[in-house]
């Protein structure tokens, strides 16, 4: 059969410096959606038809730049950038936006901005729309390249996701508002990759190799700091199961994830 098509999606790795280092924001999707169902994983999704609003204010490098880093036209580029702010907000209430001035939007909490920001989930209102009814610019400059993952092609449902980092903006505060998660919260990698290991956190294989990542890195800042190649070079991992039943993800590179099964 001919693969399917991958969709073009952002995730973002949201963070904060936590008593014990790096924390980031995590979700379990809700069970019985059709992708993903149960699993722990990032704030993201799939890019909307208005995603690539060219009157949307601006602030930081360009959809020329992004293109280059993920190896995508413009118009794509500008898309997944869009995607990854918008997503944010819809999951996560935090705005990554702010005057034409500078600085970030310090607050979005209360009555006005949890009515757009449902609005923007039901597409009844459009990124751009938003922050020209605030007088805001996107900050793409608050984002940074992580990762790059495609789907293999052998699943029926496939992503082509670009993972973005993010530090949370002074002032604001993650709140759990996702209609797409049961659950969410701030975790370090290491704690959140015990958990998967004890059966306990379900996770596909490029959360689990992203946690693994980031938790290399003593806080934010270093995290923030590194500068990928560019463009990145997209991982798709192929599935095989030992003699003893385990099933394993194997990445290009030769690494080897363990599907651990909930208990």
């Amino acid at each position: 059969m001919t693969p399917a098509e991958p969709r073009q999606a952002a995730t973002v790795l949201l963070l904060r410096d936590g008593p014990d280092g790096v924390e980031v924001h995590l979700q379990r999707r809700t069970r019985g959606m059709p992708f993903a169902g149960g699993m722990t994983a990032y704030i993201g999704g799939g890019v909307d038809p208005r995603d690539g609003d060219a009157d949307l204010a601006w602030m930081g490098p360009g959809p020329d730049a992004w293109a280059r880093t993920w190896g995508c036209t413009a118009s794509t580029a500008r898309q997944l950038v869009c995607a990854a702010v918008r997503e944010t907000f819809e999951e996560a209430g935090v705005l990554l936006a702010g005057p034409a001035s500078g600085g970030v939007v310090p607050d979005v909490s209360g009555p006005e901005w949890e009515a757009q920001r449902r609005a923007l989930v039901t597409r009844e209102l459009a990124l751009s729309e938003l922050l020209a009814d605030r007088g805001l610019a996107l900050r793409s400059d608050l984002l940074r390249p992580f990762a790059h993952w495609i789907t293999p092609p052998v699943e029926p449902r496939r992503y082509d996701t670009k993972f973005f980092a993010a530090a949370l903006p002074v002032g604001q505060e993650a709140q759990d508002v996702s209609g797409e998660a049961d659950e969410a919260g701030w975790s370090t990698a290491s704690a959140a990759l015990a958990e998967h290991e004890a059966g306990g956190r379900p996770m596909l294989p490029p959360t689990i190799h992203t946690l693994g990542q980031l938790s290399a890195f003593p806080d934010v800042a270093s995290v923030l700091a590194g500068s990928p190649p560019a463009p990145l070079e997209p991982i798709s991992p192929t599935f095989s199961e030992d003699a003893d039943g385990q099933r394993w993800a194997e990445l290009p590179d030769g690494t080897r994830i363990r599907m651990v099964v909930p208990i």
